[in-house]
């Protein structure tokens, strides 16, 4: 990980929450000038910190209200089973999110639907014709209890105090 001052965590910080921010409202955030702030965020992105930038969307609005968690198991977990798999997972824009697991199952993923019926489709037409998929097991989830995408920031390194004498 990269050395990260205060400014740099507070930068970090402050754009999880609101990537709208313009750099002047930044640099009015992190007390710097506009100059200073910019570079200290290019740097932040040169250095991979900051991926992307995205529009969080309202999923019940757009009609998603069905939120199922997917526990997957594949006949076999060679290399190109799990590539495999994996390829064919990355071209569903229903899941949402995929995790290669260790426990009982070798995938989980989680898919958002619009409705009971649309779930349905997803399996049968889509995750029971994948390749290589042994079992398929879902929950659903009655009510998101937290959901955010803002990671826990580290505390800064302290800064060494020079000896007195």
């Amino acid at each position: 990980m990269t050395d990260l001052d205060q400014i740099d965590l507070t930068i970090l910080g402050e754009l999880q929450h609101d990537a709208n921010l313009t750099n002047v409202e930044l640099a009015a955030r992190v007390n710097l000038s506009p100059s200073p702030c910019l570079i200290r965020v290019r740097l932040l992105e040169r250095a991979g910190l900051i991926r992307k930038r995205v529009t969080l969307l309202d999923a019940r609005r757009l009609g998603l209200n069905v939120n199922v968690f997917i526990p997957i198991s594949l006949e076999k977990q060679t290399r190109s089973a799990l590539e495999s798999f994996e390829r064919s997972v990355l071209a569903l824009p229903q899941v949402m999110e995929c995790y290669l697991m260790s426990g009982d199952s070798d995938y989980l993923i989680r898919v958002v639907v619009p409705d009971v019926q649309a779930l349905e489709h997803f399996i049968i037409d889509k995750l029971t014709r994948l390749d290589g998929v042994a079992s398929i097991r879902s929950s659903f989830a009655l009510k998101q209890v937290k959901y955010q995408t803002a990671l826990p920031l580290p505390e800064p390194a302290p800064k060494s105090q020079g000896r007195r004498g």
